[in-house]
């Protein structure tokens, strides 16, 4: 790609002359990052890489960590300088020998380039010492992991830090006394001294840099054997309660999830060891190292009043990370525009691994909230984006992730498992990992291979709902005895077919259930035709469709007044899905749908759609009613939700209405029943809360500045027994200060990357700042914010951008606000990076959605 005006580097111009440009075009090859040029490049003439690396970690935060590796690979052609991907600093890069022999080495543009000179057709071998970014290392006082994805091990070591040149590791760590460490190959030797700890770690499978991981701290390690296979978990829980009461489980799960996927792929676990390490605030739920998967300790260890909700969300989130080791791991993509293949895969084997462990959740419609709500918070949005998206630098990768890869994505799956049959695609994935296995392959290779087992045109199929951005708009006609449904492409392309299969759902005495497949054509009749209008008509009734479905006048109406006496839990959870959905659209008015969900909610059994329903009713509370209509509704929500915490029949239940109660608590008395609660001097029947409950109450209680606020925060602090939450409150503590000042200093300070470091105390943090009963005095925070933006996506961590632009946006509702957006988005240069300008498109699509509702 030629870029005008882009200035040219000496060494830019160096390589110019020396090389033509069909061999390597060297302005993009040493441009920042790692641009799909120079790793093509790089993939046609490196073979059999391997890294011998040591890192020197200090226990003291400010010291450098020091590292060296020696890589191993074998070139095709070596007529050509060799590129290494390196965005630690420059000066930081010592003693490079090719063999044993001293080279001189260009570094500049977060690359070493090793001249031609030092290299050789076949074997060659290049040790570097360096100091280490911290960047990518996550120090903490007493722990470090590292944490590589998308293409952030080169902020750490010099490496070909691209998904298709695979690699073996063999890693060394020197570590302070006291410490322990993991990573992914097995450890296979130590030596203590009073200085510390020397931890070897023996060479990995072929794996991806971004792969390749260690974790080094004062971690307790926790171990046991199921069917065979040892696994250990390492964590830094002080509750020993806490361990034990989820220890078993959370092994149970693991072996379960491998099991499963053994028998599933017809391939053994493929990388020996399995350890995990559960990490204090961790930036994801988890991720996938093979043998060293890294979760968020909250995600694993979870509380007596755990919801189903979370139990489910726990054996998920173990079932997609196992999953991982073959879809990504074991097979990966050749470039990040394929990120979105190992996640759809993962997710859509944990939907199949964890049902036969609930037998008692309907999965269908757990599949539904787990998946549609958030994927159509995207793609309802300009923001929105396809599937699979070009990518020319992987240092744009990170913004590739969000809710469309992650429950967008299985949607889709699902309907090609339809199209194939579920055991056409299990035999075609079978066949698909044993070809490429230790190896890459792309969305290409794999289609190709399914178009085989089935009539349909799988690539049209897939160019629709993988290669175009959006969802089709579906629009019911009931009249004349005839059910219809019209289908269009949101952005007026008629030659696209949006091709889907669903159960539409017919309301009567008995309700009857008619499947179809929409999209063939702009206008399809249903096969059944009707005597009388039926009470309600729903397309999405099966919970399978997907798309902008817009209701006729009739269902629209009956439904709104009679959701809770749809007797089928999935068409009731469908239909409340599809009046949200209705609502963000204006075709029903906020307050209608909130009358509609507390009138709903005392009558609903279902748990899952109870806490969808509290969900929905605290958005609403917050966000779209009016700040006169939230007020005047107060005190009626909160004796609902009082009501429901005391009729709940299982803890689970009683949480999630107690959450919700925690949350939405405005009027006097509910806040000194909550104040009483956190002093425990009061209980509540049936439900067991533990530290992390505790620490909430108090940060919700201050936010709303009850009486004494600051004498709350102050006597929680103390109470505080786990040092990393307690380091998370203290960090969190000015945010919820009503002191207008304090808050503007602690914002301030977020402009430092140092003070982002833990993403998650940020992002609560902001939260907080721009929560919505200080959304007023908050709205100076917008712009900054989203000027940061840019920074925080080369600074931080693969979700943090749209989490910082959430949280930063979430609390707010007034017109004026919604203004600060527009106006910030009309004057982005033309230049502005585009996945950037739509995450703030997709962040403050309710914020313009709302301001349009209101001015109809």
């Amino acid at each position: 790609m030629s870029v005008p005006g882009r200035y040219l580097t000496p060494l830019t111009i160096l390589l110019a002359m020396m090389f033509p440009a069909d061999h390597i075009r060297a302005q993009d090859a040493t441009a920042p990052g790692v641009p799909l040029t120079l790793a093509e490049e790089r993939a046609a003439r490196i073979r059999d890489v391997r890294y011998e690396l040591r890192f020197s970690i200090p226990e003291a935060m400010t010291a450098t960590v020091i590292g060296s590796v020696t890589i191993h690979f074998t070139l095709t052609d070596a007529a050509r300088p060799l590129v290494l991907d390196f965005a630690g600093n420059p000066d930081r890069v010592r003693d490079v020998r090719a063999g044993s022999t001293p080279i001189t080495v260009d570094v500049r543009n977060e690359h070493i380039v090793i001249p031609v000179s030092a290299l050789r057709k076949g074997a060659n071998a290049i040790t570097l010492s360096f100091d280490a970014s911290d960047l990518a290392l996550n120090r903490n006082p007493e722990f470090m992991y590292t944490l590589f994805v998308p293409a952030r091990a080169r902020l750490a070591f010099p490496c070909f830090d691209q998904p298709d040149i695979k690699a073996r590791y063999a890693l060394t760590l020197d570590v302070p006394a006291g410490w322990e460490a993991v990573s992914n190959g097995l450890e296979t030797g130590r030596d203590r001294k009073d200085s510390g700890t020397t931890v070897r770690f023996g060479e990995t499978q072929p794996v991806s840099t971004y792969l390749f991981a260690f974790a080094a701290g004062r971690f307790q390690i926790e171990a046991a054997e199921r069917g065979g296979r040892r696994f250990r978990m390492f964590h830094r829980e002080t509750d020993s309660q806490k361990v034990a009461r989820n220890r078993d489980a959370i092994f149970d799960l693991h072996a379960s999830a491998l099991a499963w996927l053994e028998r599933y792929t017809d391939l053994p676990y493929p990388f020996g060891k399995f350890d995990f390490v559960l990490v204090p605030s961790f930036q994801f739920g988890g991720m996938e190292h093979p043998g060293s998967i890294f979760y968020n300790a909250s995600s694993l260890l979870l509380d007596p009043s755990a919801t189903i909700n979370q139990q489910l969300g726990r054996a998920s989130l173990i079932a997609h990370e196992t999953a991982h080791m073959w879809f990504g791991d074991l097979v990966t993509m050749r470039w990040f525009n394929d990120v979105w293949m190992k996640e759809v895969f993962a997710n859509f084997m944990a939907a199949k691994i964890v049902n036969p462990s609930f037998p008692q959740i309907n999965h269908e419609l757990r599949f539904l909230y787990a998946h549609y709500p958030s994927a159509y918070d995207v793609d309802r949005t300009p923001g929105t984006n396809a599937i699979r998206q070009p990518l020319d630098n992987l240092n744009e990768a990170g913004s590739l992730y969000g809710a469309i890869i992650y429950q967008k994505a299985p949607i889709v799956m699902r309907q090609l498992e339809m199209i194939v049959t579920p055991d056409g695609l299990r035999d075609g994935l079978r066949d698909y990992l044993n070809h490429h296995r230790y190896a890459n392959a792309s969305w290409t290779d794999l289609i190709s291979l399914l178009d085989q087992r089935t009539p349909e045109d799988l690539a049209a199929w897939s160019n629709a709902w993988v290669s175009e951005p959006g969802r089709p708009t579906v629009t019911t006609e009931v009249g004349s005895g005839q059910i219809a449904f019209r289908q269009s492409d949101p952005v007026s392309k008629p030659s696209l077919k949006w091709v889907q299969r669903v159960d539409v759902v017919i309301g009567g005495a008995p309700a009857r259930v008619e499947r179809m497949t929409l999209g063939r054509e702009p206008r399809q009749l249903l096969t059944s035709t009707v005597s009388a209008p039926p009470p309600y008509v729903l397309p999405t009734g099966g919970g399978i469709a997907y798309g902008d479905f817009v209701l006729d006048d009739t269902s629209r109406s009956y439904l709104t007044a009679h959701l809770a006496d749809v007797p089928d839990p999935l068409t009731r959870g469908a239909a409340l899905v599809t009046l949200w959905e209705e609502m963000l659209d204006g075709r029903v008015a906020p307050a209608v749908i909130f009358q509609m969900l507390t009138h709903a909610l005392p009558r609903e059994s279902d748990e899952l759609t109870v806490q969808r329903m509290l969900s929905y009713a605290q958005q609403s509370f917050w966000k779209y009613l009016t700040p006169g209509e939230s007020a005047e509704r107060s005190a009626g929500f909160d004796r609902l939700v009082r009501d429901g915490l005391e009729r709940a029949s299982s803890s689970s239940l009683k949480s999630a209405w107690f959450n919700a109660l925690r949350d939405t608590a405005r009027t006097p008395a509910t806040l000194e029943w909550l104040e009483r609660v956190w002093r425990k001097t009061e209980q509540v029947p049936g439900l067991t809360l533990a530290e992390p409950d505790y620490i909430m109450l108090a940060l919700e209680l201050a936010v709303r500045e009850v009486p004494g606020w600051d004498r709350i925060l102050d006597e929680q602090q103390g109470l505080i027994l786990n040092p990393d939450r307690k380091a998370q409150f203290e960090f969190v503590r000015p945010a919820l200060s009503a002191d207008a000042a304090t808050r503007d200093a602690f914002f301030t300070r977020l402009s430092d990357v140092k003070n982002r470091r833990r993403e998650a105390w940020v992002l609560q943090a902001v939260g907080y700042l721009n929560h919505p009963l200080r959304a007023q005095a908050s709205e100076k925070y917008i712009t900054p914010s989203l000027e940061l933006l840019s920074e925080i996506q080369r600074t931080g961590d693969i979700f943090f951008p749209k989490r910082w632009t959430d949280a930063t946006l979430s609390g707010h509702q007034s017109a004026s606000a919604a203004r600060r957006v527009s106006d910030f988005l009309e004057k982005l240069p033309a230049n502005y990076q585009e996945r950037l300008r739509r995450i703030i498109q997709s962040s403050a699509d309710d914020l313009i959605r709302l301001r349009r509702i209101r001015e109809r």
